[in-house]
């Protein structure tokens, strides 16, 4: 079982920056391919990064290539997105996802997920 945790979001100006934060418990961590999804009011959940469970492979979707950043430190059971150049188009509730036992990247289709977060809010200003 693998319980994850986001947080970091708020509120920020076009333009500025944020770094979510996802928790991670359980043994397996180390060993799962983690995603960052999102989902804003009104459309479905979209896909926004993946990292493999080095930390030596990612991959984005071409909407935040360039601004957003994954990352992981297996020590703290933690995977992290930088998300910089912020736009009000970015606003969404942000989830972070374990494929348990993947070497590989993660998948892009949030349903071949095992676990998830609750999300966290995050809203940019014009």
């Amino acid at each position: 079982q693998v319980q994850l945790v986001e947080s970091g979001g708020g509120l920020v100006q076009a333009g500025g920056s944020l770094r979510l934060s996802c928790a991670a418990s359980g043994r397996t961590f180390s060993r799962s391919a983690m995603g960052w999804f999102r989902q804003a009011p009104g459309s479905e959940r979209e896909f926004v990064a993946t990292i493999n469970w080095s930390g030596g492979s990612t991959s984005y979707a071409d909407s935040v290539k360039g601004r957003f950043t994954i990352s992981r430190d297996n020590a703290k059971n933690t995977v992290y997105l930088q998300m910089n150049s912020l736009k009000p188009e970015d606003t969404a509730v942000y989830y972070c996802a374990a494929d348990r036992v993947n070497f590989g990247l993660g998948p892009r289709t949030h349903g071949e997920y095992d676990y998830w977060g609750r999300g966290t809010q995050v809203t940019v200003s014009s």
